[in-house]
């Protein structure tokens, strides 16, 4: 390995490292909360967002407990993944949107307002809503 490519972080990390980021956003979590449950400082969370440090077997199951995902949460849509039999490329291309959509701050406070609301015909109401909203913009 060169000295060049000590320097970079792998893609799988980066992509890890991204998706413990989306997770701990999505609950609102704090990067100094997961490292007090982790029992490591919040820089060491952020050198693990970020990809520069990677994650170990055994850390990356305690985050995903914390979190409250399987493992394999972190691995989804990784770079170099081939497409599965029962995965078609409209499927593929919805993920990645609704991943960037829940990464995105709007998004965020969305999903993080609408988890808050435990009635069920009051969620399905907004719903119905936004989904009448949008149709209202194709106009």
């Amino acid at each position: 390995m060169t000295e060049e490519n000590k320097k970079k972080p792998n893609p799988i990390d980066i992509h890890v490292g991204s998706r413990v980021r989306l997770r701990r956003n999505m609950l609102g979590m704090s990067q100094e909360k997961l490292g007090e449950n982790l029992g490591i400082t919040f820089q060491q969370i952020q050198k693990y967002e970020k990809g520069t440090n990677r994650v170990g077997a055994s850390r990356l199951q305690a985050i995903a407990s914390i979190l409250g995902v399987p493992v394999a949460f972190f691995f989804e849509d990784a770079p170099g993944q081939e497409l599965t039999a029962n995965r078609g490329f409209a499927e593929d291309r919805s993920m990645a949107f609704a991943v960037e959509f829940c990464g995105s701050p709007e998004g965020l406070q969305l999903n993080r307002a609408f988890i808050k609301i435990a009635d069920v015909k009051v969620r399905r109401r907004i719903i119905d809503l936004v989904k009448s909203l949008a149709e209202g913009d194709l106009d």
